[in-house]
């Protein structure tokens, strides 16, 4: 039957949610609209209804029994099916009661890491829509997903192995807190802030976790009203902290993405003007571009770049408005990278600058959507006055045209600018669309370069929509199809690969928004088609031409083509792949047909097939797929040539050769079998014909043949029994209607769009069972006849059945009801129902006829254990049966293969152009029959999975495979299965069972390890089931099937650990209601009791099981404990490494709880407590009299009992800086009561710590430097205090006072390990230790080598991290009693650098040095030039700078530095020598800060910069100069420093001071700097015009340099200005570079005056800056200066060099499109330029 549905539209309110049972009472939120259009849809609206009151009632009684699993977590998922079949098909009032149920539910504390994602999960799709509920539907408070964000990803206990994330959660939380926050409380921006604000300070690392935080919290979407509680209360704040930030911290991107949100979600309500451009400046910053030949990139500017989509984002929201600015620079930033998108032009920022190119353009479409398109909602609009007109996105697409028909061609990728160019057309065809169309016809026409054939196809497929549709921009496009259709074909070419499939999906593309109607007529009849009067009079002609293409292509792909002789038969991926680009083609080719020109093309088709006979590999089935195309599209008239036909040749060919290999007979076959892939009703005809073919054909003794016959007997049944849509056109009711041509391009309407479906009618179930009964039924009885003997089989035979009854079931099996029976009942217990969701599929079964599925399996099941017993060696029957075992629970007319295939083509389809709505249709019909997840589990069910595990524990390891292949997704499609089947299992892995085999037990390994592409049995998260498997994998060692010297065995018992150690998360305990999950735990625990007698694999196996059990919530049994510490001197060195970390882990569980004393307002404490000290009024950041109580002072440090009780300390060293939380705990130093923590009552955990320190003793080297080792003695030192001191103190003297690597490591690791752990000891306990370890260290320092110095650093730095530094004055003290001597080795005094001693800056080692500049770098740091920062009482670099230039006077004379000082230790005093020392000291500070600091101190960097020019040589010696490389680094990295509009001038005037510099190389280095420094700071120098014209001055008075070198690179300074249109090259700078290079030489060369020379010289170099200026294309001024150039041919050196330079360059940067470019210029200049560009033949 067939079926035509069209979608209901709801005409008011009341008619919303109509169903069967009568009208809903609420009207849906959003449905899926498809639903509509299918066959059954009258049935959808009750099942939806009782299904959705299932979900509810089940789901609230699962939470008020709190039953979280599996209650919640079974009918959570159920809602998410329901979500995906029916969309949002509820209340307004039931989505918000879902929300907030699974956010209560998300947020519950201590929840399963797992369930909790899942959650997450549901709740995001329940948001997704966010036009459907408005923030007065929905409120949701932010601290529980703040705190629970918190809770995961910044665990205190996940580093320590004690809880377990999924590696997706990070993903999911950010995911989720995005839907949320829009519905956050208009007063939660004001307790974030309060929250966060406190965080923000600079110099510490939790500076990231507040501006992250605040990027993903801060609600952005408030209406107007509420901007005074939004964003108004932050942005003023922010946006100047990010204006005076110049070295791209770490977190300057989460502010970057802030602002982005915040502009794309308010435009037009923030004034982003005074800002746009700094904000280009640090756009084109960090694209990290190239500039200049020496540039130096500092690592933190790769490393925290901005994130692209973010940048996008922004640059969209601030275009438009009165004046359109931001539109200008953007213009300005792709004219000065638009170079970078040239072929030629590859590097690593290519894939960044291809990613904004893409982004950009599809960003403004869903701007232009969202303003002129989208539907209503409560989401304030774009007010009016902002909102982008049609002038702005030709500006727009203009600014970006460029740069996107450059990157066509890109050597890596040309899918980028293809989707860039896809866009632009959506905004402005008339711009884009005819460029494209002009290099695709070049393209067409050449036959050298297919490389541009197929990237301009690429490009205009995805403009294709915008070329056929109907518009009054560019009317003409349509007169372009046909020839682009006609000059497509050459390029189905069978020795091109790439180019014959982009060719194939080029024609498909446009073929389908199309129709190939002739449509010649139609101007005669409409006086306003003119334009397409010639445009499809050949309609007929490309059809023939095109068939003709592909029978070609077909020809030369046979196996006498392709094949050499020794070689396979069978089809390769690639003609698989043209194979389904040729199918695809024709059907789309011949769906759009008229029936006229259908019928001339299927004659064409019928004509090649039937003449010829194709071999069934490789172009036998190109073939049929092309008849089967074309019998798809009108099956009437296709069945009527083809079926007749086939089946005379095939019924004359079995009666006459019966026992002969016929090709003819296969290839009518093939044939035959894929024309009848169409419509069931057409096929009913011709039932007879084919009952009698498939009779004699299934039962041909050929392989081949009989293959092919079931095939014809799969795709016989499947048309009949199948729901499937039967037209595909463009247009619903074809194209008979008058004008198709108004249909080219036309999207569908989803509303009025009627589908033809073919639903399976009476007569044609009628044809399916009796073709079953005449051709199934029997063979299940000559199966049942082998099986019992009476009848017995060749394997050949019994093959030959299976396939047969194989292919019934895949044809059938939409008609045949799916297995049932009785439950299986025990598997889990539960109070709330965990029933199976049953879908209407399309389908009423008959109860009156035979259940063949039901019939099938019994056999199955019956002759696989037949064939198991008698022989089991027939592998290929046992394939075929799991394969039939596996459609037998799964199969209900689609595999989920082939869905995954579709819905992917769908997507990819979608992306370039809408597709056709029916293909969506169809695979919403098709999803329900594969919603078959959580199905009951019942005795049939159990009865095939024992099949499945006796297979896969069987013989034969293919076998095996695919057993347990089919058995994994039995396990994932049956709820609890798993249950039922792991004891099965784990019984042939158990020591006791004596019979087992190697492969059984390889088999049932294989099983626990699961699928690789999911998650293992073996780590399910159940604790039952845990506490059986884990066990289980640790005694099965002691099985005797276990072969440790079978490498595949190991390899696979490596695999189950890392699976389970890789993907294992944190099982809960607390949520359930049952306590038995406490038990299994233990005995996941009791591992242990098995380790000595089990073999050394397995007892590492086990110890890496018990690593994942720890936890926080629940003790270790004491035998665990002290197994563990016993393993600390293990034999095997793997064990000890496991042990070490949970050492530190049980000693971070058992820390006790120390003293705080919580201050509720840090303000009043500060002024009561501490000394009376007021904060003032207004925001003061850093240094003030607030926060001086908790500064170092060395006047005031706590030396006495009194002193150390009496003062507060605070271990955050950000509290106090930004602002005071409102809520503090600060440490109070009192002696704790130690008692609990006697000797006496923990006497094993004593004696084993003895161990350790006796292991100590024996081998120094026992340890090796890493932090967690240090954490290990802190927690010894501050859980057990000074009770170890005495007994390791005499080791600790003896391996200081020992020179050696790993002595001195061992003793870095227990200093920082017990000065850590007396955080909270007593002031004597305190000072005790350091009277020992102050002694201790000196000792240590004196025996410092190179190996170790590094070591000690991080000791120091690991001790007093995170520490007040008044409870540590003693180190401080030491470390600043011995300054630098000099004496002794560099080693000696690059310690106390490292150490942080004050430095003497006059020193000759450059490994001092460069400790110097880092302590100076961290020095300085402080002082910063932040937002509301007052100046600090740290050192300043003013004030450094000053005392440092005093001392480099004896330098500022000299007109270049050159270096005299070498590495030895020179005794030489004078003022020269140590300025040079001082000068390269200083060199090492200014390039260690260029990378970590956060603001530059440009006016002290100006003061040195003279210094710098004067050494940076041009060229780089081969000879190695520290002092020169240096002062190269320094300048470029100076060079890309980010200037403000104020340095501006300071810039400048330095570099014009330089530029008068007596060294030439000086005034070179001016040049190199002026480079990059003009780029790094494009817009903002822009934004200062006078500033600009200053540049211009300074690069024209070098251009007349009397230096050569100096005049080359001014002209390449030159080139780069005009290049990124710094200033434009107008008359006045073309007329003074024309008068330069015009200037008169005397006549005599002799007496050729310099000055002269150099102006003419200066002249032409600045012709050719203006000709390099533009490298790919030739603007109008281009000609007349390349023959102004010309003229200089014959001048005198340098000139004449510069001019040949020139041209040769233009040659080589023009070459590619020079038939292009060639059309700028007359025939006259073209002569001219042929002589001076082509070398002269030499036989000329």
């Amino acid at each position: 039957a067939t079926v035509r549905c069209g979608a209901r539209v709801d005409t008011a309110p009341d008619s919303a949610g109509l169903s069967e049972t009568g009208p809903l009472y609420f009207i849906p939120q959003k449905e899926i609209v498809y639903n509509g259009l299918l066959p059954y849809s009258d049935r959808l609206d009750r099942e939806a209804t009782e299904l959705l009151a299932e979900i509810k009632a089940n789901l609230c009684r699962a939470v008020l029994l709190r039953e979280l699993w599996p209650g919640v977590a079974f009918w959570s998922r159920k809602l998410f099916s329901f979500l995906k079949l029916y969309g949002r098909r509820f209340s307004k009032e039931d989505h918000i009661l879902f929300i907030k149920l699974l956010y209560e539910l998300v947020t519950l504390p201590n929840l399963e890491p797992h369930m909790m994602q899942s959650y997450a999960r549901l709740l995001i799709q329940l948001l997704k829509k966010k036009e459907l509920l408005s923030r007065d539907d929905l409120q949701l408070p932010w601290r529980p997903l703040c705190d629970l964000y918190e809770r995961a990803l910044y665990s205190k206990t996940e580093h320590l192995g004690l809880i377990w994330f999924p590696n997706s959660l990070d993903h999911i939380l950010k995911a989720l807190i995005k839907s949320c926050r829009l519905y956050f409380p208009a007063s939660s921006t004001k307790e974030m802030l309060d929250e966060w604000r406190p965080l923000l300070c600079v110099f510490d690392v939790v500076m990231q976790k507040a501006i992250s935080n605040m990027e993903l919290f801060l609600p952005t979407i408030m209406p107007p009203e509420e901007h005074s509680q939004g964003f108004q209360l932050w942005f003023e704040e922010l946006m100047n902290l990010w204006m005076s930030l110049q070295n791209q911290p770490s977190w300057e991107g989460h502010l970057v993405n802030l602002f982005a949100r915040l502009a794309n979600d308010n435009i037009g309500y923030v004034d982003w003007t005074p800002y746009i451009p700094t904000i280009f400046t640090r756009i084109l910053r960090s694209l990290n571009l190239p500039v200049g030949v020496s540039q130096m990139v500092s690592p933190r500017y790769l490393t925290n770049s901005y994130d692209i989509g973010y940048l996008v984002l922004w640059v969209t929201a601030l275009l438009g408005g009165p004046g359109n600015p931001a539109q200008k620079e953007l213009t300005c930033l792709f004219n000065s990278i638009a170079s970078f998108y040239h072929p030629s032009n590859h590097g690593r920022w290519q894939s960044r600058l291809m990613r904004l190119l893409q982004r950009l353009p599809a960003s403004v479409v869903r701007r232009v959507h969202r303003e002129r398109h989208a539907a209503p909602s409560w989401i304030t609009l774009v007010p009016e006055h902002q909102r982008l007109t049609d002038a702005d996105l030709q500006e727009f697409t203009r600014s970006l045209i460029g740069a996107a028909l450059l990157a066509m061609f890109s050597k890596t990728d040309s899918t980028d600018a293809a989707y860039a160019l896809q866009n632009l057309a959506l905004l402005t065809q008339e711009l884009v669309i005819p460029p494209v169309l002009e290099k695709t016809y070049a393209a067409m026409e050449t036959l050298t370069e297919p490389h541009t054939l197929t990237a301009t196809l690429s490009c205009m497929i995805g403009m294709a929509r915008s070329l056929v549709s109907p518009n009054n921009h560019y009317p003409e496009g349509r007169a372009h199809v046909l020839p682009l259709l006609m000059g497509s074909l050459p390029g189905v070419d069978p020795n091109d690969f790439s180019k014959c499939m982009i060719t194939f999906q080029f024609i498909t593309t446009f073929t389908t928004l199309v129709p190939l109607v002739d449509c010649s007529s139609a101007p005669c009849q409409r006086t306003d088609l003119t334009e397409v009067r010639h445009c499809f009079k050949c309609v007929l002609v490309y059809l023939c031409v095109s068939l003709c293409r592909c029978f070609a292509l077909i020809d030369s792909s046979t196996l006498e083509q392709t094949r050499d002789e020794m070689e396979t038969d069978t089809q390769t991926h690639l003609e698989s792949l043209v194979e389904l680009g040729l199918s695809s083609t024709v059907s789309t080719i011949l769906t759009q047909c008229s029936l006229e020109i259908y019928k001339v093309a299927l004659q064409k088709v019928y004509n090649f097939a039937t003449s010829n006979i194709f071999e069934t590999c490789v172009s036998g089935r190109m073939v049929a797929d092309m008849c089967r195309a074309a019998a798809k599209c009108h099956p009437a008239e296709s069945l009527r040539l083809f079926v007749p036909h086939c089946c005379s040749v095939i019924s004359h060919i079995t009666d006459s050769h019966e026992d002969e290999l016929d090709k003819e007979l296969l290839w009518n076959l093939q044939l035959l079998s894929e024309v009848t892939r169409v419509d069931g009703k057409q096929l009913l005809k011709y039932q007879g014909d084919l009952e009698r073919i498939l009779r004699v054909c299934v039962r041909l003794r050929c392989k081949r043949a009989y293959t092919l016959a079931c095939s014809l007997l799969e795709h016989t049944l499947r048309s009949f029994s199948l729901i499937y849509p039967t037209e595909y056109c463009s247009t619903s009711g074809g194209f008979d209607a008058d004008l198709p041509i108004r249909d080219w391009g036309r999207a569908g309407d989803v509303a009025v769009l009627a589908v033809c479906w073919h639903v399976p009618g009476q007569e044609e179930e009628n044809f399916v069972f009796q073709l079953l009964s005449c051709l199934l039924h029997p063979e299940l009885q000559r199966i049942k006849g082998h099986i019992c003997g009476e009848q017995p089989m060749s394997r050949e035979e019994l093959l030959q059945s299976l396939a047969i009854v194989h292919h019934c079931l895949l044809g059938a099996g939409s008609l045949l009801p799916l297995l049932d029976g009785l439950h299986v009942s025990d598997l889990v217990s539960s109070m709330v129902n965990l029933g199976e969701v049953k879908l209407y599929i399309g389908v009423d079964y008959d109860a009156s006829r035979e259940n063949y599925r039901e019939s099938i399996c019994q056999t199955m099941r019956l002759l696989l254990h037949h064939i198991l017993e008698h022989s089991e060696d027939d592998t290929k029957s046992l394939f075929v049966i799991i394969k039939i075992i596996s459609d037998l629970m799964f199969f209900r007319g689609t595999h989920k293969k082939e869905f995954d295939s579709r819905w992917k083509s769908f997507t990819l389809v979608k992306k370039s152009m809408e597709n056709r709505v029916s293909w969506k249709i169809f695979l919403c019909e098709q999803m329900r029959k594969m919603v078959v997840e959580g199905s009951e589990y019942k005795v049939v069910h159990q009865e095939l999975l024992c099949d499945l595990l006796l297979l896969s524990t069987s013989t034969y390891s293919q076998v095996r495979s695919r057993a347990q292949n089919v058995l994994m997704a039995a396990l994932g499609t049956y709820s609890f299965s798993y249950r039922d089947l792991i004891p099965r299992i784990l019984q042939l892995l158990s020591p006791q069972h004596t019979t087992v085999t190697q492969q059984q037990f390889k088999g049932a390994l294989y099983c626990l390890l699961g699928m690789y592409s999911g998650v293992p049995m073996a780590s399910a998260r159940d604790w039952e089931w845990v506490g059986q498997v884990w066990p289980a994998l640790v005694r099965c060692g002691l099985s005797p099937a276990m072969s440790l010297e079978k490498p595949s065995i190991g390899r696979l018992l490596d695999d189950i650990t890392d699976r389970i150690l890789r993907q294992h998360d944190t099982i809960g305990i607390n949520f359930t209601v049952s306590k038995n999950c406490i038990s299994y735990y233990q005995q996941c625990v009791f591992l242990c009791v098995y380790l000595r007698f089990r073999p050394w694999k397995f007892e590492h196996m086990a110890t890496d099981l018990l690593s994942l059990l720890l936890r926080d919530d629940h003790p270790l049994p004491p035998d665990t404990v002290l197994y563990f510490t016993q393993s600390l001197v293990h034999d095997s060195i793997s064990i000890r490494k496991n042990f070490a970390p949970q050492t530190h882990i049980r000693l971070q569980i058992r820390q006790i709880a120390h003293l705080y004393m919580c201050v509720m307002d840090a303000f009043s404490y500060c002024f009561v407590f501490v000394g009376g000290i007021e904060e003032t009024d207004g925001l003061c950041v850093g240094d003030r009299e607030g926060n001086r109580w908790l500064q170092y002072d060395s006047n005031n440090l706590p030396l006495t009992q009194e002193q150390w009780n009496s003062q507060c300390y605070v271990e955050k060293t950000h509290w106090g800086y930004y602002s005071w939380p409102s809520t503090t705990t600060l440490a109070k130093s009192i002696e704790l009561r130690r008692a609990a923590f006697s000797i006496i009552n923990f006497s094993d955990s004593f004696f084993s710590v003895r161990q350790q320190f006796t292991c100590v003793k024996q081998n120094p080297a026992f340890l090796v430097l890493k932090k967690k080792t240090m954490l290990d003695w802190q927690g010894l030192f501050r859980n057990y205090g000074d009770v170890f001191l005495p007994l390791l103190w005499p080791h600790l003297e003896q391996l200081a006072s020992d020179p050696h690597e790993s002595s001195q490591r061992c003793v870095c690791e227990i200093t920082a390990g017990l000065i850590r752990g007396s955080k909270h000891w007593s002031f004597s306990k305190v000072e005790r230790l350091w009277q020992l370890l102050c002694p201790l260290i000196k000792t240590a320092l004196t025996n410092i080598t190179v190996e170790t110095y590094t070591d000690w650093g991080t000791c120091i730095a690991t001790a007093s991290e995170g520490r007040d530094p008044r409870k540590l004055h003693w180190l401080f003290e030491l470390l600043m009693e011995s300054p630098l001597s000099g004496e002794g080795s560099s080693f000696r005094d690059a310690r106390y650098v490292c150490v942080c001693v004050c430095p003497k800056l006059t020193q000759v080692y450059k490994n001092v040095r460069e400790r110097i500049g880092s302590v100076l770098t961290y020095i300085f740091m402080i002082d910063v030039a932040l937002p509301h920062t007052r100046p600090t009482t740290s050192p300043h670099v003013a004030e450094f700078v000053t005392r440092v230039l005093e001392r480099l006077k004896p330098l500022t004379s000299e007109p270049e530095i050159h270096n005299h000082v070498h590495e030895e230790n020179t005794q030489e005093t004078d003022e020269r020598t140590q300025a040079v020392k001082l000068l390269k000291t200083v060199l090492k500070w200014l390039m260690t800060s260029a990378g970590r600091t956060f603001t530059t101190p440009v006016q002290q960097q100006l003061q040195l910069l003279p210094l710098l020019f004067k050494i940076a040589p041009v060229e780089i010696d081969e000879s190695y100069d520290e002092m020169k490389q240096d002062a190269r680094t320094c300048l470029s990295l100076m060079s890309q420093g980010l200037l403000y509009p104020e340095h501006i001038p300071l810039v400048l005037a330095a570099l014009e001071e330089m530029a008068g510099s007596r060294s030439w190389h000086a005034r070179f280095s001016v040049l190199t700097y002026l480079q990059i420094a003009v780029f790094y700071n494009l817009f903002t120098l822009l934004s200062v015009p006078a500033e600009v014209l200053r540049i211009r001055k300074l690069v024209m008075q070098l251009l007349l340099d009397e230096q050569l070198e100096v005049r080359d690179m001014a002209c390449t300074t030159l080139s780069g200005l005009l290049q990124c249109q710094f200033f434009p090259l107008d008359s006045s700078l073309q007329t003074q570079l024309q008068t330069l290079s015009q200037t008169c030489l005397p006549r005599a060369r002799g007496e050729l005056a310099s000055t002269d020379l150099v102006r003419r010289h200066a002249g032409v170099l600045g012709l050719s800056a203006c000709i390099l200026s533009s490298p790919y294309d030739v603007p109008d001024w281009m000609p007349q200066i390349l023959m102004d150039l010309s003229s200089h041919l014959n001048d005198p050196q340098p000139i004449e060099m510069t001019v040949k330079k020139t041209l040769s360059e233009f040659r080589r940067t023009h070459h590619d499109n020079w038939q292009e470019h060639r059309q700028c210029f007359t025939d006259d200049q073209l002569l001219v330029l042929t002589d001076l560009l082509v070398s002269p033949c030499y036989y000329a």
